[in-house]
């Protein structure tokens, strides 16, 4: 059973495209990096209502603090990290990074974000209790493109999509402190820890969605019509997780003794290639720019 709409799309204002989205499920708040446009998109998880747009930047990451609501914005070109207050919709706070911003994670258990720089070999970490730039972390290739925090152990899981790799950061030294190789996947990009199961989900640009072991070991492959898949998010506690790309919204389901299981796809735009969950409501949020002008819209994902 394909997706529904939850409401008709939404017409965001000035045209630009996108980058990544999230969801603040408690406080039901979604929001997408509404890129040339240099703002935050907030929007109501409820009704898809567009709340208003905060301008910080030429943002792409965004991650939300669970403690206080703020969202922080990793701003590209700008080469810096933003904290946004979405109440009041102002920009509160910023930190200053020696390098062009790409996707960013939040380690609640450290305070810490973790920026990679785009097309670069760095990852930077802000200290968002100060925030203040406290270490630049090398890393190998040139490629990073996602990453996400082990919330028990504090490791950093980064992609090194030129090298067909893992960098795995260690929170103490704020080092690489080893790399597994992902062959399975050919141009990594998006990339999920489920912490119950402890998988490594990894989608590659030739159709496959790879599922490792912290330790690197393949726990199997899963075959994926997303050729051009891009981002990915998941819900912790169900194990589903969403894709986008390749004009598809693909919903799968992680295993805990093996390779995660498509569940249902849905089609949407060509041009949408990121995606939020909303684990509360099991919505599925993506945005996308058409001729017309942008849009953003929720689907409900069927129960199995």
């Amino acid at each position: 059973m394909p997706m529904l709409p939850v409401a008709p799309p939404q017409a965001v204002p000035i045209f630009s495209g996108f980058d990544y989205l999230t969801v603040d499920a408690a406080r039901r708040r979604v929001y997408a990096a509404h890129t040339a446009s240099n703002a935050l998109l907030v929007v109501d998880a409820d009704t898809g209502k567009i709340i208003g747009q905060v301008k910080v930047g030429n943002l792409h990451g965004v991650a939300v603090d669970p403690a206080t609501g703020h969202v922080f914005t990793g701003n590209g070109t700008d080469e810096s990290v933003s904290e946004v207050d979405p109440v009041t919709l102002k920009e509160i706070r910023s930190a200053d990074v020696p390098g062009v911003i790409d996707a960013i994670v939040f380690d609640a258990g450290n305070s810490r974000i973790y920026a990679d720089e785009d097309n670069g070999t760095h990852v930077y970490v802000i200290d968002t209790k100060s925030m203040k730039t406290i270490a630049t972390i090398d890393v190998p290739g040139h490629k990073p493109e996602y990453l996400a925090v082990d919330p028990k152990t504090h490791e950093v899981y980064q992609n090194i999509t030129d090298l067909q790799e893992v960098a795995v950061i260690d929170p103490v030294t704020l080092k690489v402190s080893r790399t597994f190789p992902t062959p399975q996947v050919t141009a990594n990009h998006p990339l999920q820890f489920d912490p119950d199961y402890r998988h490594l989900i990894i989608g590659g640009k030739n159709g496959v969605l790879a599922t490792f072991l912290p330790s690197g070991t393949l726990v199997g492959t899963l075959a994926i019509s997303q050729q051009g898949v891009d981002q990915c998010d998941l819900d912790r506690t169900s194990h589903v997780f969403v894709c986008a790309g390749s004009g598809t919204l693909a919903v799968f389901r992680d295993n805990a003794t093996g390779p995660a299981s498509l569940v249902t796809t849905t089609d949407i735009s060509k041009t949408a290639h990121t995606v939020a969950i909303d684990p509360k409501a099991m919505t599925v949020w993506t945005v996308w720019p058409q001729a017309d002008g942008d849009y953003v819209a929720g689907f409900k994902i069927p129960k199995s």
